[in-house]
């Protein structure tokens, strides 16, 4: 199994803050996305930061990074505008996931890039702007075990 790595454009099927917030508890489709980081949880697993990737232009409301045409190129990403949302993120645990799928991985972007990814989104973490979705497949898995 190829296990993701930050920088990593995965297929997932993201859940929206929105979406979240209306009672929602799958995503809609599967997606392309982006691992902000993929971190060593405390009691085991490994954590998944995920950040939507999108072609719908973000509001001035909302904070995102644009993908420049080399970085969607060497990510496998259609030729099209596209932005990564770091204002919201969806957390999952990759042992435990009910979402996560071991062949969708798509690409990757470059280091320089998930540099600037990674600044944006801690940037808004800092200022306790982001919106986090919690680790779903972890909650999905406990509540089939009680």
């Amino acid at each position: 199994m190829i296990k993701p790595a930050a920088a990593d454009v995965w297929r997932y099927p993201y859940l929206w803050h929105r979406q979240h917030g209306d009672g929602e508890t799958e995503g809609r489709k599967s997606r392309p996305v982006a691992f902000v980081a993929v971190l060593p949880g405390k009691a085991g697993g490994t954590n998944l930061f995920i950040l939507a990737i999108t072609s719908t232009q973000p509001g001035r409301d909302r904070v995102a990074v644009s993908i420049p045409e080399i970085e969607r190129h060497r990510a496998g990403l259609d030729p099209m505008p596209l932005w990564v949302m770091v204002d919201e993120y969806n957390h999952d645990i990759l042992e435990a996931s009910a979402y996560f799928e071991p062949g969708a991985r798509i690409g990757a972007f470059s280091p320089s890039f998930h540099k600037k990814i990674m600044f944006a989104f801690t940037a808004v973490v800092r200022t306790g702007q982001s919106k986090a979705i919690p680790a779903r497949g972890l909650n999905r898995q406990n509540r089939a075990r009680s």
